[in-house]
């Protein structure tokens, strides 16, 4: 019944201000994400325009929910992450140890709010560098506007189930995102994978709440993290270079007695 109430509400309050929904039947997940925290961002970011329609979702999962949705018939993604059910600790790990977001108090909420401002600043550097990543117009408290990588209300599929026409083509294009990532965006993507990378009009990188900068103290083992799980996908499908080198040779670093323990745990 509470459910139900909570949906209801949340209908009607965007139909006072303005925000058409797209399709009610797929937005069946909004009751377990739109708690009061995230209504309240919404509302903030439909009355300052920046929604104008809402539609259905694109991912659903533990920690964050994308939906497609308009701002003046221009197609946008909604991230909101999901307070109550985040990975804290996991959040946490990354949070820590970045200057740029020192001092928080580590409540799930500010916790979750941080990570939402870390995002879209990391996607702010990738973007303003010329970097393959969705382009982030405003993110608050748990909510996060972004570009919308599609077409006709559909994401691109991720890499992993796409067939590769040219396998060592792909695999240098993300190559040379993780060179460029570090040396011009000075950031290591710490979870990049066949899971984060959608296949378009062109190879777009995504996910970088976890992203650090290189003066992170893991920042090394997640660049080295980053080489391994593109290595092991491309393994089978094309050429690949040696790890290690490929790692000395974005990073600068070559892995000997001390600097190989501290690069490879991950």
């Amino acid at each position: 019944m509470k459910k139900e109430q909570n949906e209801d509400r949340f209908d009607r309050k965007i139909e006072e201000l303005g925000v058409r929904i797209k399709d009610v039947d797929s937005l069946k997940v909004r009751g377990e994400v739109f708690d009061e925290v995230t209504l309240l961002s919404l509302y903030k970011l439909v009355q300052k325009k920046w929604i104008t329609a809402i539609g259905g979702p694109v991912s659903t999962g533990k920690e964050a929910n994308v939906f497609y949705a308009e701002r003046q018939e221009q197609p946008v993604a909604i991230k909101i992450y999901r307070i109550r059910t985040a990975n804290f600790n996991a959040m946490t790990e990354y949070i820590v140890g970045d200057r740029r977001f020192s001092g928080i108090r580590r409540t799930r909420k500010d916790v979750v709010f941080t990570w939402t401002r870390k995002e879209f600043a990391n996607l702010a550097r990738a973007h303003e560098v010329g970097l393959p990543v969705p382009e982030p117009l405003v993110w608050d408290r748990n909510i996060l506007i972004m570009q919308f990588l599609g077409d006709h209300e559909v994401a691109y599929p991720p890499l992993r189930s796409v067939n590769l026409e040219d396998p060592a083509a792909t695999y240098e294009e993300l190559v040379s995102f993780i060179r460029d990532l570090y040396h011009k965006a000075r950031l290591v993507h710490a979870d990049l994978s066949e899971f984060n990378v959608l296949m378009g009009d062109r190879m777009y990188v995504i996910d970088m709440g976890q992203s650090v900068t290189l003066d992170h103290p893991r920042a090394l083992q997640f660049l080295f993290r980053d080489i391994s799980n593109i290595t092991r996908f491309f393994r089978s499908k094309c050429e690949v270079k040696n790890e290690k080198e490929l790692f000395s040779d974005i990073s600068g670093v070559v892995p000997g007695e001390g600097t190989r323990d501290k690069v490879t745990r991950a």
